[in-house]
C-alpha cells in the first residue's frame, strides 16, 4: 500500500500589478528556494487560493518526474493565471501530496489514481476547477457526506461517518 503525505499550504509568491496578479520567473525561483525539500519529490499537487478562512482548489496535477520539473511548466502557469484573475483577493497556495521515498520509482499507477480521486474531490469543492480530464460532474450525493447540500446532520449520518472513518 502506498501512503502519501501532505505538505502545505505553501505560499506561492506573486507580483501584484494595477490590473491583477501574475507569477513571474523570479517568484518561482523564490518558491523553490523556500521549498527545496520537495523539488525532487513526486506525487500530486493542488494549486489554489487562500481567502478568508478557507482554501479553494483551482488546478490539480500529478508530478511523476519531480515537483520542480512539472509544477510551474508553461501550460500549468497558464491555468494558474486563469485561476488567479477570477479572485480579486487571496493568496495563491500549493499543497503537495508526496509519494513515499523508496528504492526505484514510486508507484506511478497509484499517483495517477490519486490524481483522479483528488480531481473528483476538487470538482466537488469548486465546480470551476480548471482541470480538463476527469471532471465529469457526478449527479449523485449522500446528505451530510458528499454533494448532499447543507443542513443539520442526522444521528444516522454521524454514526455512518464514524463507522467509515469520515471526519467533518
Amino acid at each position: 500500500m502506498t501512503i502519501f503525505s501532505i505538505a502545505g499550504p505553501q505560499r506561492v509568491p506573486f507580483y501584484q500589478g494595477k490590473g491583477g496578479r501574475t507569477i513571474r520567473d523570479e517568484d518561482i525561483l523564490t518558491f523553490w528556494k523556500h521549498n527545496k525539500r520537495y523539488e525532487k519529490s513526486r506525487g500530486c499537487y493542488i494549486f489554489g487560493i487562500r481567502a478568508g478562512k478557507g482554501h479553494t482548489p483551482g488546478y490539480i496535477g500529478k508530478a511523476t518526474k519531480g515537483f520542480k520539473q512539472e509544477i510551474f511548466a508553461h501550460h500549468k502557469l497558464t491555468r494558474y493565471q486563469q485561476f488567479l484573475v477570477q479572485y480579486a483577493k487571496g493568496t495563491p497556495i500549493l499543497f503537495f501530496i508526496v509519494a513515499p521515498v523508496q528504492k526505484g520509482k514510486p508507484n506511478l499507477k497509484h499517483i495517477g489514481e490519486l490524481e483522479k480521486y483528488l480531481i473528483g474531490l476538487g470538482f466537488t469543492a469548486n465546480p470551476d476547477l480548471l482541470n480538463v480530464q476527469d471532471t465529469k460532474a457526478e449527479n449523485w450525493g449522500i446528505k451530510g457526506i458528499v454533494r448532499g447540500g447543507q443542513g443539520k446532520v442526522s444521528a444516522g449520518t454521524s454514526g455512518f461517518r464514524k463507522m467509515m472513518g469520515i471526519s467533518k
